[in-house]
């Protein structure tokens, strides 16, 4: 075996905990609005052919109301449709022998859509699960190896392949020769997700509490030094209007030159909804800036018809993406054909479908010679500490220059974490993370960037061993 050749591994062992989060401040998307949260973190044990083993670990957010949109859903029915995801993984990929981390996820992907699809759950929701165990699989790995998520990936070390079954789109494309090409950066911008209910202006109510953060956008853009917002939008051409020119007044003013995107959460039925509000938009004096700033418009139509509906008209105006409609490794391809520009890289749909769909970007571009197809890096409230910093690697690596944050702006840090985990974090993560007595790591944000240099560590992106994170549940 040469020293490239990707490992084989078993997943031998796997362990399921939970942490529980208060938010400081509310955090509307869409039609939920989000007060806590809780948080799946996934350990596994792998073990090579030649009998080697090493610890793994992953975490992600429990959300609720974004995975599966029923109404008639609660809340705890939506954490409970993730747990059970993640459950029905663990189990898949526990019946399987060794092989490569990418051959162990693309032998489960068929049996966990089915499976899931026959306990009632959308493809979304059945993603979670895999995405989770591959994250923690691959940490396994770069520790048991000694090597980082980016050399391991440049290197396919996963044995990450195009298959006919899979990805018949990408028959033909040199895979290694794009992965071993990619280059991680040490910086990225960060995106603020500007909040349906978040206060704009000292003027308006707030709910967060007296803790030196930041709470209305005009101290966001005072305190961090953004240069890129993610601005929501709520299916009310009215009220849609109406926050968007106080947003734009904001910016206009504080934020020097930015850049945003427009997030429809959904909201439409169709095209010609988010296509009227766009022209309104344009016809709008105060918001003739923030439109010459939006960069792309994400998914804006329900997921049930946004891959059977042309959406050509919008994207004659502004680029669109999607967001909750990727959820099979299918779906940006049958996007593409309706009009679609690009599609977001979650770490909480599945790290290895980002890389597909960059390597399917890479390959259109350079077909088309021409830079129409993108990929965004988005936010699903990933916590300080093992998710932010995976999400953080994995979108940096596919040269993305700036991420959508959300998490360390509605919670204090890493507050869920007993002192000592924090004091961990803070220690192998210095660049990405500061402590101040009294007060809980946080994330540093200079100028608008986050400086990620430390994430190039054994493992995927965590350089605090497994057994320094806290494992109890609540």
């Amino acid at each position: 075996m040469s020293a490239n050749a990707p490992t084989r591994v078993r997943l031998a062992e796997a362990a399921v905990s939970e942490r529980a989060a208060h938010l400081r401040m509310p955090f509307r998307f869409g039609v939920a609005t989000l007060r806590e949260a809780r948080q799946a973190v996934l350990t596994v044990r792998i073990e090579a052919a030649d009998g080697r083993s090493a610890h793994g670990i992953a975490a992600e957010c429990l959300l609720p109301k974004w995975f599966d949109k029923n109404p008639e859903l609660s809340n705890d029915d939506n954490v409970e449709q993730l747990r059970t995801s993640l459950a029905v993984a663990l189990e898949l990929y526990g019946a399987l022998g060794a092989d490569t981390p990418f051959g162990l996820s693309a032998a489960v992907y068929g049996a966990q859509q089915a499976r899931c699809a026959a306990l009632g759950l959308n493809p979304l929701v059945a993603s979670y699960g895999p995405a989770l165990v591959d994250r923690a699989i691959l940490d396994a790995l770069g520790r048991m190896l000694g090597l980082s998520f980016a050399a391991m990936i440049r290197g396919n070390l996963a044995g990450i392949t195009v298959t006919s079954g899979l990805t018949p789109d990408l028959d033909g494309f040199d895979l290694p020769r794009f992965l071993a090409h990619l280059q991680p950066t040490d910086t990225i911008g960060v995106r603020h997700t500007v909040g349906l209910v978040d206060p704009l202006t000292a003027a308006d109510p707030r709910e967060g509490p007296p803790d030196g953060l930041p709470q209305t956008l005009e101290e966001v853009v005072k305190t961090y030094g953004c240069r890129y917002y993610k601005l929501k939008a709520g299916g009310d051409m009215a009220a849609d209007l109406d926050r968007l020119t106080r947003i734009a007044g904001v910016l206009d003013a504080t934020a020097g030159e930015y850049r945003a995107t427009l997030d429809g959460n959904e909201q439409y039925s169709d095209v010609d909804g988010i296509v009227e509000l766009w022209r309104r938009m344009a016809e709008t004096p105060a918001l003739a800036r923030l439109c010459a700033s939006i960069l792309y418009i994400e998914q804006p139509i329900s997921r049930t018809v946004a891959l059977e509906r042309q959406v050509g008209l919008l994207a004659a105006e502004k680029p669109v993406m999607i967001d909750e409609s990727d959820a099979t490794l299918d779906a940006f391809p049958r996007a593409i054909s309706l009009g679609y520009n690009g599609v977001s890289s979650k770490t909480c749909k599945g790290f290895y479908k980002s890389i597909l769909n960059a390597a399917r970007i890479a390959r259109r571009n350079a077909e088309l010679g021409e830079s129409r197809f993108f990929l965004s890096a988005e936010d699903l409230c990933t916590w300080a500490g093992i998710s932010t910093q995976q999400d953080l690697a994995l979108v940096a690596l596919l040269g993305l220059t700036h991420v959508e944050r959300n998490g360390h702006h509605y919670l204090d840090g890493m507050s869920f974490a007993p002192d000592a985990e924090q004091d961990a974090f803070v220690k192998a993560h210095p660049d990405l993370y500061a402590r101040t007595p009294g007060k809980p790591a946080r994330l540093l944000i200079s100028g608008g960037m986050l400086a990620i240099g430390s994430l190039d560590c054994p493992g995927f992106a965590v350089g605090v061993p497994p057994a320094g994170i806290d494992q109890t549940k609540p």
